[in-house]
């Protein structure tokens, strides 16, 4: 099923935290091609401590075969390898930040996972990557495309490209 992922770090070298990231994602053994990378993005912190850095976000898509809980736990393990501590509190300046935005249409609402992301579509710093792979996308609970609801998007917060290729 294709699965999204949002990758974001504000702390230490940004741009190498989502290449490791995204590498070790990749290498995740229920993670296959096609595999798609949005551009980077630089963006202001969002609900973060005064004085928190800019972040770098983007979105890959890859086919995953398995249980999106199973994901989750890797995609944590992945945050913990890089030196994001589980008991931190919320919305503090991070190395890495990976959120599991969508796992095909699957559905689930406990309280380890919610898929799709719930707040995906309220983040511009999701929206515009993932309509850089998946533009014309409708998620689940939406009505209108990634690219549509970008287009709707009314916050003034600056999305700016960082790097085309990473």
């Amino acid at each position: 099923m294709r699965t999204a992922v949002a990758l974001g770090s504000n702390l230490g070298d940004r741009l190498e935290n989502l290449r490791v990231a995204r590498k070790a994602i990749f290498d995740l053994a229920n993670v296959k091609p096609p595999i798609l990378s949005s551009a980077v993005y630089e963006t202001e912190p969002v609900g973060c401590e005064p004085g928190a850095g800019k972040f770098l976000n983007a979105v890959v898509e890859f086919e995953y075969e398995g249980d999106p809980a199973r994901l989750l736990e890797q995609l944590i393990q992945i945050e913990e390898a890089l030196g994001r501590k589980r008991d931190h509190p919320q919305n503090v300046s991070r190395t890495i930040d990976i959120d599991l935005l969508y796992c095909g249409d699957r559905r689930i609402n406990d309280e380890r996972l919610q898929l799709p992301h719930p707040r995906l579509h309220l983040r511009m710093f999701v929206l515009r990557p993932l309509a850089d792979i998946r533009p014309d996308l409708v998620l689940l609970r939406e009505k209108k495309t990634v690219s549509e609801l970008l287009a709707d998007f009314n916050d003034s917060a600056a999305v700016v490209r960082f790097a085309e290729s990473w």
